[in-house]
């Protein structure tokens, strides 16, 4: 689990715990680490179970990455399930993101899923075995005010995941993208401190979930080899509203699309024009302050 020190990645990390996984946390800071393994290990179910912390960051060196997962597969065994979770945030009106922002959040939230996913890869084709998860974002599925550096990143690992998976079902390696709702964990609690009003207002019309209920929907969705991981009746419609040319896991899903969209795109029509009714209402009111602060 990359980016599994923290948030939604050590709540999956914990769920398959529960179930008797083997783990291997991935991420930078390498005191959270230890300490979310000892808060790990609380759930062993056999005494054999083993969590491996790496200090490393995945988005900066792929020989680096390629290997220090070398190195947890000689300890632990081959990867069965590679949950890509590492991510950032920085919101803002796009005039106002810093440019070196784009590129930083592109590296960590893209080539920090791209470098692991692929020094996995090849292990898992010569096993004709694997799951490979990407932690994508509702913000993933419809860009909205203030993510204009985050969205994008998350919008990729769709494309990125939509084409491997062409590439590897036939080795019976399945490819989930997860596209979690704003959750309750500490990267959102910071996230929360510089959103724009219109961002804080937009978000304020769903609910912010738990990481561990995002978690376990996520690990489900994973071993049942689900394309799309969703959370909530929200999650359900954006899913079934963006699902384009994704791949499906049953007819069953497939049909319920077919079923679903004009009504949901009807719905998604009422969101979007009150998402831009608050975007407007939002710029009125700052355009009625800046002309009275100007007369007094």
């Amino acid at each position: 689990v990359t980016g599994g020190s923290s948030g939604i990645g050590k709540c999956i990390a914990i769920e398959c715990y529960k179930q008797g996984a083997f783990i291997t946390l991935i991420a930078r800071d390498e005191n959270k680490l230890l300490q979310t393994k000892k808060e790990i290990e609380k759930y062993c179910v056999n005494d054999k179970q083993v969590v491996l912390c790496i200090s490393v960051d995945v988005s900066k060196d792929y020989e680096q990455v390629e290997n220090v997962l070398k190195q947890a597969q000689e300890k632990l065994g081959p990867v069965d399930m590679l949950v890509n979770c590492a991510g950032t945030s920085v919101t803002g009106k796009f005039e106002d993101i810093e440019v070196n922002s784009f590129e930083r959040l592109m590296a960590v939230n893209y080539l920090g899923s791209v470098y692991p996913s692929r020094a996995v890869i090849a292990t898992m084709k010569e096993r004709r075995m694997g799951r490979i998860v990407f932690v994508s974002s509702q913000a993933g599925q419809l860009g909205l005010f203030g993510y204009t550096a985050y969205s994008p990143t998350k919008f990729a690992l769709r494309g990125l995941a939509e084409a491997l998976q062409m590439e590897v079902k036939p080795y019976n390696i399945y490819v989930t993208v997860a596209y979690p709702p704003d959750t309750d964990t500490p990267g959102f609690a910071e996230e929360s401190k510089t959103k724009p009003l219109e961002t804080k207002l937009i978000s304020e019309t769903s609910s912010v979930c738990q990481a561990e209920q995002v978690a376990r929907v996520i690990v489900k969705d994973a071993i049942q080899g689900n394309f799309n991981s969703s959370v909530g009746s929200d999650g359900y419609m954006l899913s079934i509203l963006t699902s384009g040319m994704s791949p499906v896991t049953s007819i069953t899903e497939g049909l319920q699309q077919v079923v679903c969209m004009g009504i949901f795109r009807i719905v998604g029509l009422f969101y979007l024009g009150s998402f831009d009714s608050i975007v407007r209402r939002c710029m009125l009111q700052r355009e009625k302050s800046e002309s009275t602060d100007k007369t007094e």
